[in-house]
């Protein structure tokens, strides 16, 4: 994956890009988003092998992968993959850092869907977290890198992400963030939360 300069600074409506050529670095308050490399492996695998985070995956359409690896090799297979996804522009993957430690605690996934129903041109965004990173300062910091340039990065205006009735650090954040209840299924899929570009 060929990563881009960190483009924080430049919130709002930036020029156009082909985030498939060059994935681009964000920053936050609390974290800060780069495209993922096999070097994350190690790190993320505490993510993916914590038994409290995974009931909050979104692993929807993800072919019976729930993103439970307990090895390093499966780590490395589902970053492999996630390398071939970007460069055949399926979605982005982004390693969630910590900015007070460095620590790289999370994936963030974000794709502009293609589909023949009424979510056709939606993002769909996936946030990954280590359970004790499960709160809502840290998913609204996410979400504030999401609202500022995630739209115009994928070109929708209209993006739905998940959130399991247990996972109430990520209502709450998606809640003050402006997301409200989808109210019925994606595809076969229950759970999902709706934001809106704002105009």
């Amino acid at each position: 994956m060929k990563i881009g300069p960190d483009i924080s600074m430049k919130r709002g409506r930036v020029d156009m890009f082909d985030i498939y050529e060059e994935c681009p670095q964000y920053s936050g308050g609390l974290v800060s988003l780069r495209g993922t490399v096999a070097e994350d492996a190690e790190e993320l695998l505490k993510c993916y092998s914590d038994l409290e985070a995974v009931p909050f995956f979104n692993s929807d359409n993800c072919h019976g992968d729930d993103f439970h690896y307990e090895t390093l090799e499966r780590m490395l297979q589902a970053i492999e993959f996630w390398d071939f996804s970007y460069r055949n522009k399926y979605f982005v993957r982004w390693t969630v850092i910590l900015n007070s430690t460095g620590e790289k605690v999370g994936t963030v996934e974000m794709f502009h869907r293609l589909a023949e129903d009424e979510f056709n041109h939606y993002g769909v965004l996936r946030i990954d977290l280590q359970s004790r990173c499960e709160t809502r300062e840290i998913i609204g910091d996410i979400l504030n890198i999401a609202r500022d340039d995630f739209y115009t990065a994928f070109n929708v205006k209209a993006m739905l992400t998940k959130a399991v009735p247990d996972a109430s650090q990520r209502i709450s954040a998606l809640t003050e963030n402006g997301f409200i209840p989808l109210g019925k299924k994606l595809m076969t899929y229950d759970h999902y939360f709706l934001g809106k570009m704002l105009e």
